[in-house]
This record gives C-alpha cells, sequence and structure tokens, in this order.
C-alpha cells in the first residue's frame, strides 16, 4: 500500500535483464485490500523463474545440451561423408562416372556453406532452437528423398538440401556453447564439439562402406532417417532457447503482459525504482523493454543482406580471417580427400573391398577422441602455467599448442602417401590418416576459438566467412583425388599437399609474434576497441 504522499507518475519504461528487479503492486488505499485477489499483491517471480541466463543453468542442464547438440553435429559429418562409399554403386545405377556420381558431395556441401549466412539472423529474430527444429525436419525430409529419388539429379538437389538442414548443426552450435558458457569454460565444450565434427566425418565411410556392400546404397539414407530423426525429436524434447537476445524479448513480452493485467485491477500501483536509480517511485503502468530494441526491429531482409555480405568483407579486407580461411579450407580439404583417396589407395594396393577400405577411416575417429583429450588437458595445463613469455591474457593463447600440433597434417599426408605400399603394412598408411586428423583438429580448433576471441562482435561474421571456404573447397577436393593421385602418384601427390601445409603452418607462428600489431591496424578490431 502507498500513503496518500505517493502521487504515482504515468508509465515508466524499464530495460529488461535476467537480473531483473521486479516492481511490486501496491494499493493506492488501504481500504480497497479486500477489493483485490492477494497474489496480484506479489511480483511476478515465475517469470524470472522462467527466464533464466543460461549461463546460470546447472552443469547437469549444460551438459545435456552439449551432448545432445554434439550428437547432432556428429551426425551432420556422417551425412556429408556417408555419400562416398555409394559412389560406385550410384554410379551404377544412373550410368555417370564415378567422379560425376561424387557430386552430391560437393552439392551438400554447397548447401552446407551458403545456408548459416542466411540463418544467422533468422535466428537472431525467432531463435536458435526453432531454426534447429525447422532445419532438423527438412534434414531427415531430404535422407528420406535421397533413399526413394529414382533420378540423379533429384539426388544431386536432395543433397543440396540435406547439406542446408544439417548446416544448422555446426555452424549454431558454436554459437550455443557461447550463450551457455563463459569465456574461461569454452575450451572443453569447443573442444567436444570440433571432436564431435571430425569423429562423424570417420564414422560416416566407416559404417555406410558396410551398408553400401550389405544392404544397398539406399539404405544409407534410411538409416540415417531414423537415427537422425530421433536426434531432432530429442534436441525439441530437451533443448530450450539459449539465444540471449530472444528470451529477453520474450521476458519482457511476458512481464508487460502481467503488468498490463494487474494494473487494470482497481487502485492498484507499482512501486519500483526510478531507471536511473536514483529514487524509488510509484507509477500506474510498467513497460518493459530489451535495451536493443530499435536494433532488433531492422527488417530480417536487410539482416540477411548484411549477414550475407559482411563475412565477405571481412575475407578480402582482414588479412586474419583471410589467411585463418585459407588454414581451415585447406585442412578441411584434406580430410574430404580422404573420402577417394583411402578407398582408391586401400583397394588397389592391399586389395581391400568396400567395407573395409572405408573402415580403414576408423584411425580419423580415433585421433578425434585422442585430439579432443589431449586438448582439454593441455589447456587446463596452460591456465595453471605462469611465464611472462606466455601471456594468457591475448587472444593468441589460442594458438600456442596449434603452432606445435598443426604440423601433424604434413607429417600424416607423407607418411600416407609414402607408405602405401605392398611392402609395407596396412596399418602404416593408416596412422598416417591419424596423424594427419590430429593435426586438423588442431587447426579447426585454433581458428575458431582465435576469430571469436579476436572479432567479438563481428566472430560470427569472421567464423562464417572460414566456414564458407572450408566448406567449399573442402567439398571440390573429393572431385580431384582420383585423378591427382593416380597421376602424379600417391608420394608425389602426398608430397604436394605436404609442402601446402606446412607453408600454412606458419599462420598461427607469425599471429604469435606479431598478433598485437596486426589487430591494431584491423579496421573492425578498432571499432570493437572504441
Amino acid at each position: 500500500m502507498t500513503s496518500h504522499r505517493d502521487r504515482p507518475t504515468g508509465a515508466v519504461d524499464l530495460n529488461v535483464s535476467f537480473e531483473t528487479v521486479l516492481p511490486v503492486p501496491v494499493l493506492l488505499r488501504h481500504q480497497d485490500v479486500a477489493e483485490v485477489n492477494p497474489k496480484t499483491l506479489q511480483p511476478p517471480r515465475h517469470i524470472n523463474d522462467r527466464f533464466t541466463s543460461p549461463q546460470a543453468w546447472s552443469p547437469l542442464r549444460k551438459r545435456l545440451v552439449l551432448c545432445l547438440l554434439c550428437v547432432a553435429t556428429c551426425f551432420s559429418s556422417v551425412a556429408a561423408s556417408s555419400y562416398a562409399p555409394a559412389k560406385a554403386a550410384v554410379a551404377e545405377e544412373w550410368g555417370v562416372s564415378q567422379v560425376a556420381a561424387l557430386v552430391g558431395i560437393t552439392t551438400f556441401t554447397t548447401g552446407f556453406a551458403l545456408t548459416p549466412m542466411v540463418l544467422a539472423p533468422v535466428s537472431e529474430v525467432w531463435g536458435r532452437r526453432l531454426v534447429f527444429t525447422l532445419t532438423g525436419v527438412l534434414f531427415v525430409a531430404c535422407q528420406i528423398g535421397s533413399a526413394l529419388t529414382q533420378s540423379y539429379p533429384g539426388m544431386l538437389v536432395l543433397r543440396f538440401f540435406a547439406g542446408v538442414g544439417s548446416s544448422t548443426y555446426s555452424s549454431m552450435v558454436g554459437g550455443v556453447i557461447s550463450d551457455i558458457y563463459g569465456p574461461q569454460e569454452r575450451n572443453t565444450p569447443m573442444a567436444v564439439f570440433s571432436g564431435g565434427a571430425l569423429f562423424g566425418t570417420g564414422l560416416g565411410p566407416l559404417l555406410c562402406g558396410f551398408v553400401v556392400q550389405h544392404l544397398g546404397w539406399r539404405w544409407i539414407f534410411w538409416a540415417q532417417a531414423i537415427v537422425n530423426a530421433v536426434v531432432v525429436l530429442a534436441i525439441f524434447a530437451f533443448v530450450p532457447e539459449t539465444r540471449r537476445n530472444v528470451l529477453l524479448r520474450r521476458k519482457a513480452a511476458a512481464l508487460n503482459l502481467w503488468y498490463d493485467d494487474v494494473g487494470a485491477e482497481p487502485n492498484v500501483v507499482f512501486r519500483t525504482t526510478a531507471p536511473d536509480a536514483q529514487q524509488v517511485i510509484v507509477c500506474e503502468k510498467i513497460a518493459y523493454k530489451f535495451e536493443r530494441d530499435e536494433e532488433e526491429h531492422e527488417s530480417i531482409v536487410r539482416k540477411i543482406a548484411t549477414s550475407a555480405t559482411l563475412p565477405f568483407v571481412l575475407l578480402f579486407t582482414e588479412p586474419v580471417v583471410f589467411f585463418f580461411s585459407l588454414w581451415a579450407a585447406f585442412s578441411w580439404s584434406i580430410l574430404y580427400l580422404g573420402f577417394a583417396a583411402v578407398p582408391l589407395i586401400f583397394t588397389h594396393v592391399y586389395h581391400f573391398d568396400l567395407s573395409s577400405a572405408n573402415a580403414v577411416l576408423a584411425s580419423s575417429c580415433a585421433a578425434s577422441v585422442i585430439a579432443m583429450v589431449v586438448s582439454i588437458y593441455q589447456e587446463r595445463w596452460l591456465d595453471g602455467l605462469s611465464n611472462p613469455k606466455l601471456p594468457l591474457h591475448r587472444p593468441e593463447r589460442r594458438l600456442y599448442f596449434s603452432c606445435v600440433e598443426s604440423i601433424c597434417l604434413p607429417i600424416g599426408l607423407l607418411v600416407f602417401g609414402w607408405t602405401a605400399r605392398i611392402q609395407i603394412h596396412w596399418v602404416v598408411p593408416a596412422m598416417g590418416i591419424g596423424i594427419s586428423t590430429l593435426g586438423i583438429f588442431s587447426v579447426y580448433l585454433a581458428v575458431f576459438n582465435y576469430l571469436a576471441d579476436s572479432y567479438h562482435g563481428y566472430a560470427s561474421s569472421a567464423l562464417a566467412a572460414q566456414s564458407f571456404c572450408r566448406n567449399f573447397i573442402g567439398g571440390i577436393f573429393p572431385l580431384v583425388t582420383v585423378q591427382m593421385y593416380t597421376n602424379i602418384g600417391y608420394g608425389p601427390a602426398s608430397t604436394l599437399l605436404s609442402g601446402i601445409g606446412l607453408l600454412l603452418t606458419a599462420c598461427p607462428w607469425v599471429l604469435v609474434a606479431y598478433g598485437e600489431t596486426i589487430r591494431a591496424k584491423s579496421r573492425f578490431a578498432n571499432k570493437l576497441a572504441q
């Protein structure tokens, strides 16, 4: 209740936050108390409880969300790589060459590369959960369509849209990790996410080689449709919205609805702290707004246009984004090169059948798990290190280990190419694949973490640039792998690629030495610093 001296003002606009202190409903006159439901005079704490910061969730809830999304990431990678064992069967089915059959990988990765630039602003407006659900349904529908299609062009179209549908389970998971974990907590979740992405690329050919050989190529897609349908249902049931601006906008709407209903009661006003926090005031109406409401009212078309163009602006004006995108694209291309090179070498040199040749990629799966575990513990070791020569407050701390570990990529290529001969046991070139995967993992994790730490507000665009390069270029490599390895030779072809990989390992060394100077000259980094 309020005294006669407290004259209520009109409406008060308040900014909503996760820690909002709720205005208290009070009565103008004591005698009106019988006319009002007692619960009306309590602030709506249930709304505060419903809209909590994802970073305040319990560790168990965070792990559940992380686990489900990393499983989805793994199976989105499986969808890309599982097509490779079917190339001969698809070529025979529709009378096309095996190289033409592999275009199904290229169309998939093209959809995978382009979609995040469109869906990123959509998730800003309607939330990540809705985008995950809708794209997941599209993904499953395209897998069913791929299992049923009766034409080669139809397969290519369905593969493109399967890439569109599955792309969010790679591009947006990093954003969810940023939503629910603070900067100092993110390395372990990012390592698990990266491990899931790489594990899936090896798992696809490993499993689907057996499926094609014993059940037929169409069962590749039936099996994935079943598994992915279960994953999408689990995400719909157990993964809540995590994007801050979407949650706060919904909270503001819920609070406004509640306070409007209570304000309609006779002689009910609200006691709250003035926006300048200088005094307590009494008002007749409360209106909550999200602090970025004006930005949010920007048209979705304009948001999509900005989201689609800014990554390319960064790519061609920011040297860090350009060279890191090139480094990531080359590393990912080596991963995709294996889809064609491994069956070629192990069927021709060691006379493996289809399923056995693709099973060699189990070495890539094992290396992904090893790299994930190592990256978690090495980061913890670095946190406890005190060495002025290794400053831990700079984004370059994300590159210390990749300076050394990325050398595994060219080394693994040399081992793979030069030991693939009948006189040497097949385990040795298989180990080369695993060694390369260790290097690819270090590149993937370093690029993601460094760009996120360096570009902050522009991080999503910087990451979209490298994601586009990585997936688009990676999808082209399987088309040229067989010709390159056949015409040049296994050893020389691997040496050529190893040399390129060795040159690109200079990227982290240059940034560790000159990163601060380069960032100081960056137009976008300077905007963030102001």
